[in-house]
């Protein structure tokens, strides 16, 4: 059993009421790399931090930064989620997220002064069609209770328990091997491409199944959580029968993955591997039999995630492994950790991805520096009153630090924060990891919650008291953590040396809504009571019929509407952009939507939901890139009404005039009901105007129906119907022709809803609908996809009719806009004919190929 000491010592301290410790403003104006300027939103979210270091604190911030860059709402159901890229590769599930770092996303986003982000992605996982939650290693259960134990939400973690279990399932009937007691998986399902277990067998980049420390590890966290679930829930068979699966997996781990000779936790072969005539034995660990049979290294960093968990038993000499962390000849590196210590056999650094063999990982450094923190804290927890360890421990609480500092310091590209997959561990360059719309700004780790429950000390869990157990260095002369909401608490801890600082005299000060609660002289554990407080419900939309705040704007999924148009779209930029519920500023990768080359002193932008909703907020994201893309002079919204664009009423603006880098916000003092929404933006001089994002927010009962589209789509397909059929004269392996009249817009890479000739040996290549009989067309509409690479917007486009057995090109045909553009509608109007087929010729551009999303044929 814990014993955590309360050491509180007789202190001066000054009243400071309701004022917040921290200036908000001011602590965000110390900071020069902001993209993301919307200091409303950091001071509304974000808990505020300051120290005597310099580069943690600028990576404190830049971490919630990074954050909103990956923060996506995906639809008016599923609400928010995170991606790992910025962009959202096409091996990720709906809306970008990627399960591989979703414990460290939600461990992260837990802090957040509201638990409605954390918990929209915990629903996310299990109620959002075209989720993977089981693609890669993760501890899904583990971080969904971990955000529970700051934001308690009772409702909301019953309602996912039969979640949660039939996911752990899941993982057993696919990866779980009952003789052997453990579960396996692949290097790369792990996370790990190419690593020294893999590169011995013949697949180097997926490797050979092995049973892993870390994922057996997630497992483990995983029972015990879905244990803990069960019993809010007064489920206790099911509690029980995780606590014995738990149990059981840690005897295991304990027994089977640790190897006494090299003193460390290893993976171990589920088969029998061979390459260029090296053997190596099923059931052996790393360099137990191979290649390199008997040498003593092999050690990688994932052999520390049995202690991101607590998962050990203490004192049976496990704690030696961490002697090797902090040696230069094994881990310790200038930007490192390694993800394998430096004098292995196969140590490697490559200037190119998802070598994982000596490169620093931000993700294994974020699982070690979690695992270094609950060590060094249980063995301070257990000490004694003066807060020395009770076990000796090869490394110490200045390690901590030290390591937390090299962690921080390596978040820097040219000398600004900066973040991508991996690094050299010697020099801390990023070269051959972060190229074009890979891996910038990468969100694959944690760092805010390492300051939070590490440095700080601060120990979620308990409701009625506060725990404490700091890491930060004896030297520093000050530290603050100001506004976290803590079970529905407004907590700040602060540790000021001399008392000048923060005016409240010498030591360790707990305040509860700004007020002193309970101080120590020293920096060293405490527990401090708290008074109760009733969990708080974030209204899971499976209990409760009451409405919630929702997106209208947003449109991932492809439906009709929402649908957005312009006047003018820059090429490579697409209106697209601006409702698929996520916003950042950079331009690499893009997401956004401007009118740069624009001939027009003013261009428009429009918005029509599909039908009437009651909304009671919009807000604008405008770019500020300048010189040449700047937020417009003036911005005219206005609303239809009676099919008149007239200005909204009581419309109340967040800034004066428009302003680049963050929400301009328009509220309504009462709901309007809004259908069609227009943006009508004066360009400011010498520059024209852009914008990364559009939303229009207001309340609605869950699930929200998607509007049909209108009648008269000739080319239309409906499920199940054999008519209009379609065909192509090539069409990408990677692809389906039958995308294209199948109702859905999707722009994005994913999920793939597309035609495209992608290696196509033909110049120009045709699409073809059969409408089974004679229709009388008029228009095409094209949806053509873009994605700058292989696949680009054609040179041009025409549209044939059969005619008997003859195929015609269309007389009068006008286009709009007169060149073909990628990520939006391409009309094509001609005079009309009666026709039982219809073709699409596209001239391709160059070495690229065609392709369109989705193709609307009308009468007229």
């Amino acid at each position: 059993m814990r014993c955590f000491l309360f050491l509180v010592a007789t202190c001066v301290v000054v009243s400071v009421g309701n004022a917040q410790v921290l200036d908000k403003q001011a602590q965000l104006d110390r900071q020069t790399f902001w993209d993301n300027k919307d200091w409303t939103w950091y001071k509304d979210n974000i808990p505020f931090f300051e120290c005597p270091d310099e580069d943690i604190t600028t990576t404190w911030y830049y971490r919630w930064e990074l954050l909103t860059k990956h923060l996506t709402y995906g639809s008016p159901n599923s609400g928010y989620s995170f991606t790992e890229f910025i962009d959202r590769p096409f091996w990720s599930g709906a809306y970008g997220a990627i399960s591989c770092p979703a414990g460290h996303q939600l461990y992260e986003a837990r802090w957040m002064r509201s638990p409605v982000i954390a918990n929209d992605y915990s629903r996310y996982w299990f109620r959002t069609p075209g989720a993977q939650p089981r693609n890669y290693s993760t501890w899904l259960a583990d971080s969904i209770w971990a955000v529970h134990q700051v934001h308690p939400d009772n409702e909301l973690l019953i309602s996912l328990l039969p979640d949660l279990v039939k996911n752990y399932e899941g993982w057993e009937a696919r990866h779980f091997v009952a003789e052997v007691g453990l579960f396996w998986q692949t290097g790369h399902d792990d996370g790990m491409e190419f690593n020294i277990n893999s590169r011995q067998t013949k697949d180097i980049l997926r490797g050979a199944p092995s049973y892993r420390p870390s994922f057996n590890a997630y497992m483990w966290a995983d029972a015990m959580a879905i244990a803990a679930i069960a019993s809010l829930a007064d489920q206790p068979d099911i509690a029980d029968q995780y606590r014995k699966k738990a149990d059981a997996l840690k005897k295991n781990v304990q027994t089977k993955l640790w190897d006494a000779r090299r003193g460390f936790f290893l993976p171990m072969f589920r088969d029998d591997e061979e390459r260029d005539g090296h053997r190596i034995q099923k059931l052996t660990r790393t360099y137990d039999s191979g290649e390199f049979a008997g040498n003593e290294h092999g050690r990688e960093l994932i052999g520390y995630v049995p202690w991101q968990f607590n998962m050990l038993d203490r004192e049976r000499g496990f704690e030696q492994s961490w002697k090797y962390l902090m040696d230069p000849n094994y881990f310790a590196a200038e930007y490192g950790p390694t993800t394998v210590e430096r004098h292995d056999p196969m140590f490697l650094l490559q200037k190119s991805c998802c070598w994982w063999s000596g490169q620093s990982w931000p993700y294994a450094t974020t699982q070690t520096l979690k695992g270094m923190a609950n060590l060094l804290q249980d063995s301070f927890i257990q000490g004694d009153a003066k807060g020395a360890t009770r076990v000796s421990l090869p490394i110490a609480k200045t390690d901590y630090w030290k390591m937390l500092q090299t962690y921080a310091r390596s978040h820097r590209k040219d000398g600004r924060p900066y973040l991508a997959e991996a690094l050299h561990p010697d020099t801390g360059s990023f070269e051959g990891h972060d190229a074009y719309n890979h891996s910038e700004h990468y969100f694959h780790s944690g760092f805010c919650d390492l300051v939070v429950t590490g440095l700080v000390g601060l120990q979620p869990g308990n409701a009625a008291e506060i725990r404490l157990v700091p890491l930060a260095p004896e030297s520093w002369d000050y530290f603050a953590l100001d506004d976290v909401m803590y079970h529905g608490h407004r907590l700040s801890v602060l540790w000021d040396r001399e008392g000048k600082r923060y005016n409240l005299g010498k030591g360790l000060h707990v305040l509860l809504n700004g007020q002193p609660l309970a101080c120590a002289k020293n920096l060293q554990p405490m527990t401090v009571s708290l008074p109760e407080s009733k969990p708080q419900s974030s209204v899971p939309v499976d209990l409760t019929n009451r409405p919630v705040a929702v997106n209208f704007a947003v449109n991932n999924d492809g439906d009709y509407f929402p649908r957005v148009t312009a006047s003018f779209a820059q090429p490579g930029t697409s209106p697209s952009k601006l409702i698929d519920g996520s916003y950042w500023y950079h331009e690499h990768p893009p997401n956004r939507w401007t009118a740069l080359e624009s001939t027009n002193n003013s261009d428009s932008i429009e918005l029509d939901l599909g039908m009437e909703r009651p909304v009671h907020t919009i807000k604008l994201y405008f770019l500020d890139d300048g010189p040449a893309i700047r937020p417009p002079q003036s911005c005219f919204v206005t609303m239809s009404v009676d099919g008149k664009w007239l200005p909204i009423p009581d419309a109340q603006w967040s800034h004066k005039k428009a302003v680049g880098r963050t929400a301009n916000t328009i509220s309504f003092s009462s709901p309007i009901n809004l259908r069609r929404l227009r943006l009508e933006m004066e360009h400011a001089a010498s520059s024209r105007s852009g914008l990364t994002e559009i939303e229009v927010w207001g309340d609605a009962v869950r699930p929200v129906k998607a509007v049909r589209a209108p009648e008269g789509n000739l080319a239309y397909r409906p499920d199940g119907q054999s008519y209009p059929k379609v065909s192509a004269s090539f069409t990408s392996p990677y692809d389906k022709v039958e995308f294209v009249n199948d109702g859905r817009v999707i722009f994005a890479a994913t999920p793939n809803n597309r035609w495209t000739s992608y290696q196509s040996p033909n110049s120009s290549d045709w699409v073809e609908l059969d409408f089974g009989s004679l229709k009388k067309v008029g228009r095409v509409e094209l949806l053509i996809y873009d994605d700058r690479g292989g696949v680009q917007s054609p040179k041009s486009c025409r549209v044939q009719w059969l005619d008997g057995e003859k195929w015609l090109d269309v007389v009068g045909s006008k286009a709009t806009p007169a060149t073909p553009t990628g990520g939006i509608a391409n009309s094509i109007q001609f005079g009309a004919v009666a026709t039982q087929k219809l073709r699409i010729v596209f001239e391709h551009n160059g070495t690229a190929r065609s392709g369109v999303t989705e193709i609307e044929v009308w009468e007229q």
